[in-house]
């Protein structure tokens, strides 16, 4: 009998080492979940920043194009011209574009951010 009882002891030491390993990867489990938890809400602020990014990107990339297309017309003497109205077209020009990226685009900052996902990625 004392045979029977010295192998039960390592059994029940296994099986308390057993218990202590499962509690401690439960541990481990929700540390992790939480952890990517956090990683879940910050990649979202990050895509919200990104969103953001792209869309002034594509905003200035829509505004250069505008400019250019601007620059042919002639400004009419009779109704002011001169260098003010040089400087408010030149705004007039930035809002066209912020308003054109902002309500869809040509489709610039789509790719922008698909990039900008991809290289946070590889890091």
């Amino acid at each position: 009998m004392p045979d029977s009882i010295a192998l039960a002891l390592p059994k029940q030491g296994n099986a308390a080492l057993a218990l202590k390993g499962a509690e401690a990867m439960k541990i481990r489990e929700d540390q992790n979940r939480i952890q990517s938890l956090r990683q879940v809400s910050r990649s979202k602020a990050d895509e919200a920043k990104i969103d953001q990014v792209a869309e002034e990107f594509e905003a200035v990339f829509i505004s250069q194009m505008l400019e250019h297309m601007f620059a042919g017309i002639e400004t009419d003497e009779t109704f002011g011209g001169g260098h003010a109205e040089d400087v408010y077209r030149s705004l007039l020009v930035d809002e066209y574009g912020k308003l054109i990226a902002k309500t869809g685009g040509i489709g610039v900052a789509d790719h922008v951010k698909r990039e900008m996902l991809t290289l946070q990625e590889v890091e």
